[in-house]
């Protein structure tokens, strides 16, 4: 019961804050009426303000108490800090995306694969490389390897759907976390062929490495953007580190 109501006050003070029933600079109610609302400890609503702070929402201090410090993404923005499908992406910013599948097969790393996705040599995968359209425009181009033994009826057609929908819903998988990489690549023969980039001759790349809840990394992808509406967003949460006192250099006594 703790669990489920920290969530609860979590997942609904984060929606009136996204749904602008607190602005910006705001002070939201206080712990104590944050506890009769919710008819639960201080220790819990403790926990549910600090996850807002963890995600970037609130910012809270002794005297003042929480303040709303949220602002919105811009509508062709992607989070760095949350795992969203290309069709939830799509859905947030109001962009009309589709998708379709060019090449859909399976294969097995071999060492080679191995270093480029992390997946140990041996291991059975689905390959499949999708581009991604945006507003009728082809401006993804994504390498997906995807682990056989998490999903090992996935095919072409539920492929070019979404994917996290199928594992999650159908499959009952929890994907937590993933590890991502950032870079400015030169075009290649193949994202010139399948992408329309406006005269661009480098794409920003993003490797992502993706984890669910039992630890294993089920999916390695490779996504290559359109340079002209790539922008991602985060919110930084500065760790304080304290410094090591530097030790004094070792004197010598002569005689």
């Amino acid at each position: 019961m703790p669990h489920r109501k920290f969530n609860q006050i979590y997942a609904e003070l984060k929606e009136r804050i996204e749904s602008g029933v607190y602005t910006v600079g705001q002070m939201l109610p206080s712990e104590n009426t944050l506890i009769k609302e919710f008819d639960c400890s201080r220790n819990t609503v403790r926990r549910a303000v600090g996850c807002l702070v963890r995600d970037g929402y609130v910012q809270t201090s002794q005297g003042r108490g929480i303040c709303n410090i949220y602002q919105p993404l811009e509508p062709s923005s992607y989070a760095i800090d949350t795992i969203e499908s290309f069709a939830e992406a799509s859905r947030r910013t109001g962009q009309h995306g589709t998708s379709r599948v060019v090449q859909f097969e399976t294969c097995t790393t071999d060492e080679t694969l191995a270093r480029k996705t992390g997946f140990p040599v041996g291991t059975a995968l689905f390959h499949q490389i999708c581009i991604h359209n945006i507003d009728g425009i082809p401006r993804i181009l994504n390498h997906n390897y995807f682990r056989q033994d998490c999903m090992p009826n996935l095919n072409a057609e539920i492929a070019s759907g979404s994917i996290y929908h199928y594992l999650e819903d159908e499959l009952g998988m929890s994907i937590v976390t993933s590890k991502r990489i950032f870079t400015v690549e030169h075009a290649t023969e193949e994202d010139r062929a399948l992408l329309q980039l406006d005269g661009y001759d480098c794409l920003a790349v993003v490797r992502s490495q993706t984890y669910n809840s039992e630890g294993v990394m089920f999916e390695c992808t490779q996504s290559r953007h359109y340079p002209g509406i790539f922008r991602f967003q985060s919110n930084a949460v500065r760790q304080h580190v304290t410094a090591t006192p530097r030790k004094a250099p070792a004197t010598t006594t002569s005689r």
